[in-house]
């Protein structure tokens, strides 16, 4: 198994810093989100022109893999409009991600807004999902949508991918555990077959809430994370999500970052690989 880290940890470094942190680190990869402060990665000098060639050239000498390239890019808005502005950000993501050699593009559901219904907001998920599947093909990748928002639980996402049959997952099991109480497992064995992507975190709770905590300094049962990806046999990227940019408190990523890789290293193994008492006998699907 491999490990990356987000760069949404770390919004405000250059793609050099991010690559020279990963390399020191121990990591096998970088998956990207912001770096500069940029979301729309096209826009930096790094990943356009004389300065994207450079960029490759940095990460194929560092012998690291681009594993995913996180879009903004959501399909919940009842402008159509938005949704279409969101379809072509992917095409440009995807354009840029093809040059990286990354092999998906990460997108979101996501959210139901008021006063409208999940069954409407779930077609235009849907609609979107399999618009933007098509218009990047040509780029030989795939678009990830993460378990996210208002469509986190495993049936929403099977539904989901049983209408976009070229659709696959980023695979976060907090979301559903937080706001469903679906644990890693439960989820986790239900969706196994369409993950490509992982990404983990370890969360604490505070006053009744959910925060980020120090991966292996929380209470998340990482050991169902491990349960899943070890029946399932991945091979792909473990990728530590630290939400910096939304949360500016957060320890920073010179430490979060390498604290991670120190982490994998020296507990993953050592993580029982939970199913967890109430989940008997699910690990036989797998």
């Amino acid at each position: 198994m491999k490990i990356s880290f987000s760069t949404l940890g770390c919004p405000e470094w250059t793609v050099t810093q991010g690559i020279e942190v990963a390399v020191s680190a121990g990591y096998d990869g970088i998956e990207l989100r912001f770096l500069e402060g940029e979301a729309s990665l096209w826009k930096l000098s790094a990943f356009s022109g004389a300065g994207l060639k450079e960029t490759c050239r940095k990460i194929d000498d560092s012998g690291l893999a681009i594993c995913c390239v996180d879009t903004s890019c959501r399909f919940d808005s009842p402008q159509l409009t938005e949704r279409e502005n969101w379809i072509e950000q992917g095409v440009r993501m995807a354009e840029l991600a093809a040059q990286l050699k990354a092999p998906g593009i990460r997108v979101f559901g996501d959210e139901i807004h008021p006063g409208l219904e999940r069954g409407v907001t779930r077609k235009w998920i849907v609609d979107s999902l399999n618009l933007l599947s098509e218009k990047i093909e040509e780029y030989g990748l795939e678009v990830w949508l993460e378990t996210h928002g208002d469509f986190c639980c495993a049936s929403e996402v099977q539904y989901i991918l049983s209408e976009c049959p070229a659709v696959r997952l980023v695979w976060d099991p907090a979301p559903a555990f937080i706001e469903y109480g679906e644990r890693p497992f439960a989820n986790g064995n239900a969706l196994w077959k369409a993950v490509r992507h992982v990404h983990i975190k370890d969360l604490r709770k505070a006053a009744d809430k959910w925060v980020p905590a120090l991966t292996g300094q929380g209470e998340f049962p990482l050991s169902e994370v491990r349960g899943v990806v070890e029946l399932m046999e991945y091979a792909g990227f473990v990728s530590f999500e630290w939400e910096k940019k939304w949360l500016p408190e957060m320890d920073p990523p010179e430490i979060a970052i390498p604290h991670f890789a120190n982490w994998f290293r020296s507990e993953w193994d050592n993580l029982a690989p939970a199913r967890g008492s109430d989940h008997e006998g699910l690990g036989v699907r797998l």
